[in-house]
């Protein structure tokens, strides 16, 4: 599971492309602050200096996770990416794979070379028929969490390329195997009552916390917005624990 999260569930997570969003995100209330560059991937990755400065500005406050890019699935190309970014002193190294390749041997060789102050956290991509006999590997591999995506971020969010069975059967399998389960993919403030009804562990926001699309700068109103429905979202789910209990 990753370590760090704050107890209100589920964790607000924000990608970030500056240190500058990153301040502003963690006043904005993201439990997450998580590195990514909008402009050269569904995962794309930021420079490594730019990663370190986001580590400096936000100094422990919240875990801070940081994406290796749109890399094949191949040791070759992955290990490398990862061990670079968990130099930057980032909490979590986040692993897209994406496409056909098998990803079982990449995986294996990701978790031997894990560093043991960096949580690893895979992100399938929902729009390529996520693989969730996957889970169980990451697990026997070190890997902290799973995440669900969109790779082609035009086709639609998360709610709409995957069925709610189908995402409550993610995060129940990512439980199971004692992984943080995660939800994201151009994901709308509309959908946090939702999901977060299926209990996952993340939800991961860009777009919707933008002036204009996920390139541009994050609005600071758009945050105040997605801050106040996973208020509304963590009241109501303990208001249904405390009913039940």
């Amino acid at each position: 599971m990753i370590e760090g999260l704050r107890r209100d569930r589920p964790a607000f997570l924000a990608s970030v492309t500056n240190a500058a969003e990153a301040e502003m995100a963690f006043r904005g209330g993201a439990g997450i602050i998580d590195c990514k560059d909008p402009a050269t991937g569904a995962l794309g990755a930021l420079d490594a200096e730019a990663v370190r400065d986001i580590v400096e500005v936000i100094s422990g406050r919240v875990p801070v996770s940081a994406t290796i890019g749109d890399l094949p699935a191949e040791a070759d190309a992955m290990v490398p990416a990862a061990v670079i970014m968990a130099a930057t002193g980032v909490d979590i190294v986040k692993i897209g794979f994406f496409g056909d390749r098998d990803p079982r041997p990449a995986i294996v060789a990701l978790g031997r070379e894990k560093q043991p102050s960096t949580q690893l956290v895979a992100v399938l991509m929902a729009d390529s028929n996520p693989d969730f006999s996957l889970l169980p590997i990451l697990a026997a591999h070190g890997f902290a969490g799973a995440m669900l995506d969109t790779a082609d971020k035009s086709a639609g969010r998360l709610t709409t390329v995957l069925s709610n069975d189908r995402l409550a059967e993610f995060v129940r399998a990512a439980a199971a195997n004692g992984l943080s389960s995660g939800l994201a993919g151009s994901l709308q403030r509309d959908d946090i009552a939702g999901l977060a009804r299926l209990n996952p562990d993340v939800l991961g926001f860009r777009g919707a916390l933008c002036a204009s699309g996920r390139v541009s700068g994050l609005d600071p109103k758009k945050l105040a917005a997605v801050r106040y429905e996973f208020e509304r979202a963590r009241s109501a789910s303990a208001a249904r624990e405390k009913s039940v209990a």
